[in-house]
């Protein structure tokens, strides 16, 4: 399946994209009172964040009501999956192995945790032809 080339989102987009991601269709206002909660950013620029978004295509806007309503382009897991292609190719040639050997090593992992990785990388396994 073809994908569009992603513009990769910075740091801030990224946060308002989880808000989009989480509570779906938003105002500015809406995003702004999400946001406020663990950092503090202006109205302004969360305004302007958006209207960058919208530019790039990260975002649409619905201007049918008085406040304008954004959402997502595209659902969390395709956004996901392209950055994660882009560190893939740019970072680690193409060596998944390497990516997650450096994201594992990079923090402490749970028992837990890498039983549930062991059980995705079976049911990946499963999966292909």
């Amino acid at each position: 399946m073809a994908h569009e080339p992603l513009q990769k989102p910075t740091a801030s987009e990224l946060e308002i994209l989880r808000v989009l991601w989480t509570r779906g269709p938003s105002t500015v206002r809406e995003v702004y009172e999400a946001l406020s909660e663990q950092k503090s950013l202006g109205y302004t620029t969360v305004l302007k964040l958006l209207q960058i978004m919208t530019a790039k295509g990260t975002v649409r806007r619905n201007e049918d009501q008085r406040a304008h309503v954004y959402e997502a382009c595209q659902p969390a897991a395709e956004t996901k999956r392209q950055l994660v292609d882009d560190v893939l190719q740019r970072v680690f040639e193409g060596s998944a192995s390497e990516l997650m050997i450096h994201a594992l090593e990079g923090r402490p992992t749970s028992k837990k945790e890498l039983e549930e990785l062991r059980r995705l990388l079976d049911e990946y396994e499963g999966r292909k032809p």
